[in-house]
């Protein structure tokens, strides 16, 4: 057993079922928490936009202060920095004179790099823990991941189970650890954004948050019974679950979901909707996982497919679309709320990315970067893996899939009321 530790948390801000953490505390006597605020995180991107936009800077900065609370009710402060990850894990494994980070294991490029980086002079120990199905227990070689989402979720459901839930650490044995000061948005040269009052929600970061959604959501008004009639919606906070902006940030686990799911068909009922939602969640895990089968080819322009039309990479026209200046006002209604909101329903995004796409001919690239400006919930595998998909060059069956957006607009906004929701508002992004 090692004497002393760090962890180092990532996406994965709760105490309750991270596995990278239990693991941790059972192999060391000491553990130091961590969290670093990169300073890449806030660099522009190969388009020119800001990675983190103040949406996402606002719901990282109350997850990581809803954990520092909670530590602290355990007798333990969070250290935090921001800079270099690199330089913050190596600086303290001198001070505290230990080689060993515990932490979730990523799959992306640049989380992937930057953990290359670290463990040329650390002992990085990570972990599974952002997925409902562990991938050691899926029935089939990452390699051999279908391309089909349909045969991987039949033989998922049928020969893969779900783990039992790690609990949350009731004690910790560290001491002598400074109190830190979370940074402020003004720290990230950002401003807090204002909540407009057309939000689906006003989302709040933290594992408490997370479980207060969770018990709304089923317990408290039963939603997860009708889940699956709702979800399509578009107006309102519980045509949906919303869940996703805690689970980007890892303030709760899809195993936590899952199993309360399970709880919930036991004491109410087991219907298509309360099955829907778990649906939901392994096509999450799909997209993860073809990030782990294709590494970096999910961000390249011909995706998975290894070929692409000869899109353009038009700023005037990206700029249309985004701020909502297009001929279509289903589409401008919900690239309004998005830049409004940091928040778009999913129906609304597969429209949004089909019409730039196939109406517009614009790289797909430049919608997925200003997806992940904006987004509250924004995770790598699941936005690049949608914007493949609707692009023709990911995980899609079909090629070539273009949606109606008129039809679309008449059967999901009969009334046009979304649209009317959104139509004078006037945006300038600077693009």
């Amino acid at each position: 057993m090692a004497k002393k530790a760090i962890y180092w948390f990532r996406n994965d801000l709760r105490l309750n079922d991270n596995p990278g953490l239990d693991r941790a505390l059972r192999e060391a006597e000491e553990v130091i928490p961590v969290f670093v605020f990169d300073d890449w995180w806030w660099d522009q991107d190969n388009w020119g936009l800001v990675k983190t936009g103040p949406f996402r800077t606002k719901f990282l900065l109350e997850s990581v202060a809803d954990l520092q609370t909670e530590l602290r009710k355990l007798g333990v402060e969070l250290q935090l920095f921001k800079g270099d990850t690199v330089k913050v894990l190596k600086d303290l494994s001198s001070k505290h004179q230990t080689k060993t980070v515990y932490g979730q294991q990523e799959h992306t490029q640049e989380e992937f790099e930057l953990e290359q980086a670290i463990a040329e002079s650390l002992t990085l120990h990570l972990e599974e823990g952002f997925t409902l199905y562990h991938p050691e227990d899926i029935p089939m070689d990452i390699q051999d991941l279908p391309d089909i989402f349909t045969q991987f979720r039949k033989k998922v459901e049928k020969y893969a189970k779900v783990r039992e839930l790690k609990a949350a650490p009731t004690t910790w044995n560290t001491s002598g650890l400074d109190a830190c000061e979370l940074p402020t948005m003004a720290d990230f040269g950002q401003t807090d954004p204002s909540l407009d009052p057309r939000a689906v929600l006003e989302f709040k970061g933290g594992a408490s948050e997370a479980k207060a959604r969770m018990d709304h959501y089923f317990w408290k008004t039963k939603k997860l019974s009708v889940y699956k009639k709702t979800r399509n919606g578009l107006i309102g906070a519980d045509y949906s679950s919303k869940f996703s902006p805690w689970l980007a940030n890892g303030c709760i686990s899809p195993r936590e979901i899952y199993w309360e799911i399970k709880k919930y068909e036991a004491q109410y009922e087991s219907n298509e909707s309360t099955y829907w939602l778990i649906f939901e969640l392994i096509w999450r895990d799909y997209f993860r996982f073809v990030a782990m089968k294709y590494d970096d080819r999910i961000f390249w322009k011909a995706g998975i497919k290894g070929r692409a039309p000869k899109w353009r990479k038009d700023k005037r026209l990206l700029a249309q679309w985004a701020e909502g200046r297009t001929q279509d006002e289903f589409v401008n209604a919900n690239m309004r709320e998005l830049a409004k909101t940091g928040f778009m329903s999913n129906r609304g995004r597969q429209n949004v990315a089909s019409y730039l796409v196939h109406d517009l001919g614009v790289d797909w690239r430049l919608g997925a970067s200003l997806f992940e400006h904006f987004l509250i919930d924004y995770d790598p595998c699941s936005n690049y893996g949608n914007w493949i998909y609707v692009a023709g060059v990911g995980n899609d069956p079909r090629p070539n899939r273009k949606f109606n957006t008129q039809l679309q607009a008449d059967r999901y906004d009969t009334n046009g009321k979304y649209r009317s929701r959104w139509s004078n508002e006037v945006l300038e992004l600077n693009l």
